[in-house]
């Protein structure tokens, strides 16, 4: 009875933190204010798939896809570099991955600006090799390029880490067997590191469909996604119902693909790729 106590605290942190603004986030969510008092509504459900506010969300999903289709193919290969035993720099690479992490994620954004910018570095190289100059920043480019830079990590470590825990002894029989690098790959390596694809794929497309800092700076808030929707309404415009509203059905969205996502991994773990 007495190791419970230490529970406590993480059960009062859970409360506050979660359960608290889950409840207050439905009750914005089916409730609106009138002068007979509080009633119960669907209106915020119904309002969101006005294809002005439609447009917003799939937009936003689009560009979570495509940052997280990105984020894979590039991580992937560098995982697969952390994780071999031949590179004899993969500690010092893993460890350029992790140091942008320590720094503000709003710093490393502003810093995306000045590189993509008038006159910011990548103008500087256009005009070094006499090109015309490349208008970047404030564009779905920048947007992504934000997106990837920032949440890179999040699919490159979880590869990373069940690679580094995969059986080798698997690995040298299948080459003992005349299996060469390619095949190794598509029949041993990818199959056994899908649990961890899985978990970087949801690790990035989750803060890249709700980002707003992103898409307000390189972006210039011209492509409001769904996350600057929902700071409008709460900051903004002080319609909370909306907001809510807008927050649950994200909420939705988000639970179903990880509801998918471990489904898979579920299946990877117990076998069934086989």
């Amino acid at each position: 009875m007495r190791r419970t106590w230490y529970a406590y605290p993480y059960l009062v942190w859970m409360a506050i933190f979660i359960v608290v603004p889950l409840f207050l986030l439905l009750f914005y969510t089916f409730t609106a204010t009138t002068e007979e008092g509080i009633r119960f509504t669907l209106q915020h459900i119904k309002r969101i798939w006005e294809p002005i506010y439609l447009i917003v969300l799939l937009r936003s999903i689009l560009l979570a896809l495509i940052c997280t289709v990105v984020c894979l193919l590039i991580g992937y290969p560098v995982a697969l570099i952390l994780a071999s035993k031949e590179y004899s720099q993969n500690k010092v690479l893993a460890l350029l991955f992790v140091i942008p992490m320590w720094i503000n994620f709003l710093v490393r954004t502003y810093a995306w600006m000045s590189l993509l910018g008038k006159n910011g570095l990548i103008d500087m190289v256009m005009d070094f090799l006499h090109l015309p100059p490349v208008q970047l920043l404030y564009t779905d480019h920048a947007v992504v390029l934000g997106m990837v830079y920032n949440f890179l990590p999040f699919m490159v470590l979880p590869i990373y880490s069940v690679l580094t825990k995969m059986d080798k002894s698997i690995i040298e029989a299948a080459e003992d067997l005349g299996a060469d690098y390619i095949t190794v790959l598509k029949r041993i390596i990818i199959p056994l590191s899908l649990p961890g694809v899985i978990s970087g794929i949801t690790m990035v497309f989750m803060p890249a469909v709700t980002t707003f800092i992103i898409s307000r700076l390189l972006g210039g808030g011209q492509y409001i996604l769904i996350g600057n929707l929902i700071e409008q309404q709460f900051i903004v415009v002080g319609d909370w119902n909306f907001g809510s509203a807008i927050s649950f059905v994200l909420t939705v969205i988000i639970l179903i693909s990880m509801g998918i996502m471990r489904k898979y991994d579920r299946e990877y773990e117990g076998g069934a790729i086989w």
